[in-house]
């Protein structure tokens, strides 16, 4: 199935193949389920001769001789240095099928220090018509090094009604609307939303409760250290920039159930821009490198004091 919010992005991609603008090191950002790694394999086909006119949902990785797809291993949270090396010793080989070699690694901000470092070289100076594709949730995560060597395209969720109507066609009859906006207006983060709905809503009863005063920091903590991390960072990380949104008074961003006027009220907008940077901080670090459980403690314990105090960042 088409993903067509993402036809200006292959648009402009065609474009600068057509006239020979093709960049040697490209960085894909954007939140989660926006169609970043649809997009990577789209343009790994492109240049290897395989691709249709716009990205697909859902596709299956490219198996082509010229093509290495980077990611953790299942057993890793990180993308390791011998991982990069292999692809560096790789990339520099000749053509298979005459067409130049690609690389997509993702998501290109679980690289380590050691494996991003042995990366540069290769990002600066590319061997023949090598093409490196790093995708990134979180382009911030990623040393300024990388950043910089890459070209960067920044792929955007679309419209609500956009990912509305792609989602009906994809799935009809299903009341989208709600996991749409649970996944921050990103269509393929719906679709996982959908079956999450309830853990949504208790989440939701568990923040509000917090801030209200009527659920104990430390209990909330305790059930939401069994969920999976990652995820219940992101979810909070959406929580608190609809929160930041509805104190600036913007009104595209809807409030979860969660953020009413009252806590609002009780938040300085600074310490929310503060809070929302901790989380994200936390989003970019490896699994294992922090005490899930002391740590949602501590967000907890700040979100039920209001915020009152300045958050350290």
């Amino acid at each position: 199935m088409h993903i067509e919010w993402l036809e200006t992005f292959a648009e402009k991609w065609r474009d600068s193949i057509a006239q020979g603008r093709m960049p040697h090191a490209v960085l894909l950002t954007g939140p989660p389920g926006v169609g970043k790694r649809a997009a990577a394999d789209w343009m790994a086909r492109t240049r290897l001769g395989t691709a249709g006119a716009v990205p697909v949902f859902p596709f299956r990785p490219l198996e082509h001789a010229d093509l290495r797809w980077i990611a953790p291993f299942e057993d890793k949270s990180t993308i390791g240095i011998e991982q990069i090396r292999e692809l560096v010793s790789d990339i520099g080989l000749t053509s298979y099928a005459g067409r130049g070699k690609v690389a997509v690694i993702e998501p290109a901000q679980l690289m380590t220090s050691n494996a991003a470092n042995s990366l540069l070289k290769t990002l600066e100076e590319p061997p023949g018509d090598a093409l490196l594709i790093l995708v990134a949730d979180r382009a911030g995560a990623l040393p300024a090094t990388i950043y910089s060597r890459c070209q960067r395209m920044d792929i955007r969720a679309p419209d609500a009604s956009l990912g509305l109507a792609w989602l009906d066609r994809l799935q009809p009859g299903t009341a989208w609307a709600q996991a749409l906006e649970l996944a921050g207006n990103a269509p393929i983060a719906a679709i996982e939303a959908l079956e999450q709905l309830d853990l949504h809503a208790a989440m939701r009863r568990d923040l509000g409760a917090v801030a209200s005063g009527s659920a104990s920091p430390l209990d909330v903590a305790g059930r939401w250290a069994k969920i999976d991390p990652p995820f219940v960072l992101t979810w909070l990380s959406r929580q608190v920039q609809a929160a930041i949104s509805a104190a600036s008074g913007a009104p595209e961003i809807p409030v979860a159930g969660a953020i009413g006027e009252t806590v609002l009220k009780r938040m300085d907008r600074r310490n929310l821009f503060c809070y929302l940077d901790t989380i994200n901080r936390l989003r970019g670090q490896p699994a294992g490198s922090y005490n899930v459980q002391l740590t949602f403690e501590s967000l907890l314990i700040d979100w039920a004091n209001g915020l009152a105090n300045e958050v350290d960042t």
